[in-house]
């Protein structure tokens, strides 16, 4: 197997993956059946990154086709059916845990069952992208699309016009005034496009609000250390 590049869902660091990161093992289901013949192909990858070193795992079922060799292994993989995902079990990020737990926790389900159920995860996704517009901006309760106007005067135009954009994509927009715990068709595109808006709510609001804090906290620690310093030369 060639050299590839990987970024770890763990530790989200882009890498570059060797065959000794790698182990991935084909195994053939031949048994007659109404659907046809299978391959499954288990994929295990080690993180190299020493930080991490987690590992991820998944597999993939696709057709197998019959080389009618007569050779050891007379079979071979075929195109694509399914990848499932084994661990991670999803594709969300960690987050820090300073997030609210309950809009994290709603978040890593609609990651969880964006592809099983696209439309359970958006009304998840928009319950999150609701949760986030009353605790971080502190608006007054209402219906969503009503809540998104509240905070246009209180973020950056481009921030807003993202989060209102929502309001164009097919039923999720449609039903922005309704009930937020109403589940609605949507389509896996729409769940995925709201989930990632999610994930940018989360840098742009509460991860650039703790690295300022930490930053300007760092500044003004620095400054009392330098007070005390220049007060301990003067006495002695």
């Amino acid at each position: 197997m060639d050299n590839f590049s990987w970024t770890c869902p763990f530790c989200q660091r882009p890498v570059t993956i060797t065959p000794q990161d790698v182990n991935s093992d084909d195994t053939f289901l031949t048994i007659d059946n109404l659907d046809g013949y299978r391959a499954l192909t288990c994929t295990y990858i080690v993180c190299p990154n020493l930080e991490c070193k987690k590992f991820s795992l998944s597999v993939t079922l696709s057709k197998a086709i019959n080389t009618h060799s007569l050779e050891r292994y007379p079979w071979k993989v075929g195109d694509e059916l399914k990848t499932y995902q084994l661990i991670p079990p999803s594709s969300a990020k960690p987050f820090p845990t300073y997030i609210p737990k309950s809009i994290l926790d709603d978040y890593e389900e609609a990651c969880l069952i964006r592809d099983l159920s696209p439309k359970a995860a958006a009304t998840l996704a928009r319950r999150c992208l609701q949760g986030i517009i009353r605790d971080f901006w502190k608006v007054k309760p209402g219906r969503l699309v009503d809540e998104i106007e509240q905070i246009k005067d209180k973020v950056d135009p481009l921030t807003w016009q993202a989060i209102d954009a929502v309001r164009t994509v097919g039923n999720i927009g449609a039903h922005m005034e309704k009930d937020i715990n109403l589940i609605v068709d949507v389509e896996s595109n729409e769940a995925e496009l709201l989930i990632g808006l999610i994930e940018t709510l989360f840098k742009d609001c509460y991860i650039a609000r703790e690295q300022k804090k930490s930053h300007l906290t760092a500044i003004v620690q620095l400054g009392k250390d330098k007070e005390t310093t220049k007060e301990t030369e003067q006495k002695t």
